[in-house]
């Protein structure tokens, strides 16, 4: 296994750790983890600081989601891509979300550069927007408009704004996005 390999596959056995077990994660159970011992862990990585701003730089990349939506069957309604789109969204905010707040919470500041966000946001657009295409000529915006709205409106639902529970589900969400606001008349 190259080094590269090496530090990759470390990094993917760390990442569900910290969100478990925040900062306060063990040398031991890192190494149990990646199926090594602990000095090669530290062969790799110079100290725990180190690989757990490897970990975060590594969890801000949209890679996995970009993956997760280029493999949504384009032969399904738009419907259901959306709400499969969505799920794989939320749950990417989500390992982000929790991640940060352990950083955060453990008083580690990792670097957190705008391009790169604006970059993994374009991305991200650009993969819903693939997911659009095939109803291009029935939308009222091209498929890009359409997926910067659908993203901005599924980053937005996934705020919580009160403690009754009453955010939309995914498929409220979908529904609302693709037939308004307005119930038939």
């Amino acid at each position: 296994m190259s080094a590269d390999e090496r530090r990759r596959m470390i990094v993917q056995s760390v990442l569900p750790l910290l969100v478990e077990h925040g900062a306060g994660v063990t040398s031991s159970q890192i190494a149990r983890a990646a199926g090594i011992g602990e000095g090669t862990v530290f062969r790799v990585f110079k100290d725990k600081d180190e690989l757990f701003a490897t970990c975060f730089a590594e969890a801000l990349k949209p890679d996995q989601v970009l993956d997760a939506l280029a493999v949504i069957d384009l032969d399904q309604s738009l419907d259901d891509r959306l709400i499969e789109a969505a799920d794989a969204l939320s749950a990417h905010l989500q390992r982000m979300g929790a991640l940060i707040a352990i950083m955060h919470g453990s008083g580690k500041r990792p670097e957190h550069r705008r391009d790169r966000r604006k970059e993994s946001m374009s991305a991200m657009r650009d993969a819903m927007a693939e997911l659009f295409e095939p109803e291009k000529d029935r939308l009222r915006l091209p498929p890009a408009q359409s997926a910067a709205l659908f993203l901005s409106l599924l980053f937005s639902g996934r705020i919580r704004f009160s403690e009754t529970g009453d955010e939309p589900t995914t498929m409220e969400l979908v529904d609302v996005f693709l037939n308004g606001a307005l119930a038939a008349a």
